[in-house]
């Protein structure tokens, strides 16, 4: 059931993002927007456990995520710009 809840967050987190920054070069598509959403926990769990504000092994929420997902629409968004 956790895959399940991480696919669920990770989509919600993806859209919310994808909400707030839109572009016309970043992924589309149910499957990109989900992975966004999930490597976007991912970077803000790393990103909170090196600056203590979470513990280790312990995740990022939703806002976590949306935060992460951003982070990375952004730097994905330089990246494309530059080619």
């Amino acid at each position: 059931m956790g895959i399940i809840w991480t696919i669920i967050i990770g989509f919600i987190a993806g859209v919310i993002a994808k909400f707030i920054m839109p572009g016309s070069n970043e992924p589309s598509g149910f499957v990109l927007t989900t992975i966004l959403g999930i490597v976007g926990a991912v970077i803000a769990s790393y990103l909170g456990q090196a600056l203590g504000w979470y513990e280790p092994g312990q995740g990022a929420g939703l806002i976590g995520a949306v935060v992460g997902a951003i982070l990375l629409l952004f730097v994905w968004g330089v990246i494309v710009k530059k080619r």
